[in-house]
């Protein structure tokens, strides 16, 4: 099996390498390996250890301060760690890429506040967001293929906003306006979501479907869920990781975190 590895050669410059043998469905898809950010004298990570598998989902809790957006800030570049390493797909060292080349690498990141094209319809942010070649002169002459067409139509499906194709974005519940913009990140086809606080702001209807859309991507991408809804966790956890002062507390099944003493002691006993 011949798999694409994306490297950087001396001159910085991003591309890929085709490596004989590398089975890039299987393993960890994530490594940090003692990782630490200090802010003016603030350990914000103190070397953060974790993995994360191929199609895991994992979701990661604790109290605010407690390291979970520093940690998605090196992942994607934002951030560069003061020591420790980050490895992406077992092969790509995150530290030697820019946050463009990272997201190119096939990792995406979703917000807190959804970031769509508010004028455009649904279907045009879909477009918008593809994976494609992105230079001028290919965008504003350029036709949908078939394909194309298909993948949107897919991902309007999976999202269940098939019945707003035309429907202008800012006119969208912000539930929808959630689902749209992670979407948005299925049409760059990541291998690798970080999903900050997905639910926040969303009835309890939308909550429950944003849960539903997790556990059917789950497997065919890895996704990385940071948020303080501990009902939707107990709803999709698979794994939970504990987040204390920069460095895993905890980590484990939902019941098992659940009932450690430290974990209670500083998080959920407050």
């Amino acid at each position: 099996m011949t798999t694409s590895v994306a490297t950087v050669n001396e001159s910085g410059v991003f591309g890929h390498l085709a490596t004989e043998g590398l089975d890039a469905t299987h393993g960890v898809v994530l490594y940090l390996e003692d990782i630490s950010v200090s802010f003016d004298g603030f350990k914000a990570l103190n070397k953060l250890t974790l993995s994360i598998d191929v199609g895991e989902l994992r979701c990661v809790i604790g109290p605010n301060g407690a390291g979970k957006t520093t940690m998605m800030d090196v992942i994607t570049g934002k951030t560069r760690p003061d020591q420790g390493s980050a490895f992406f797909g077992q092969s790509i060292d995150l530290a030697r890429l820019s946050e463009a080349q990272i997201a190119h690498a096939g990792i995406g990141r979703k917000f807190q506040k959804p970031t769509i094209f508010e004028h455009h319809s649904v279907f045009e942010n879909l477009e918008l967001a593809m994976k494609a070649d992105k230079r001028v002169r290919k965008t504003l002459f350029s036709v949908l293929s078939s394909s194309e067409k298909d993948s949107i139509a897919e991902t309007m499906k999976k999202i269940r906003l098939d019945d707003s194709s035309d429907r202008i974005a800012g006119l969208l519940s912000h539930g929808q306006k959630q689902w749209l913009e992670i979407g948005m990140l299925l049409m760059q086809e990541p291998r690798l979501l970080l999903l900050d606080e997905p639910v926040a702001g969303m009835s309890e209807e939308e909550t429950e479907r944003t849960g539903e859309l997790f556990l059917s991507l789950a497997g065919k991408h890895s996704l990385v869920v940071v948020e303080h809804d501990m009902a939707f966790i107990g709803k999709i956890a698979r794994k939970v990781t504990v987040l204390h002062e920069g460095s895993v507390l905890a980590e484990g099944s939902m019941s098992k975190v659940q009932n450690d003493p430290k974990v209670i002691e500083v998080y959920l006993g407050r």
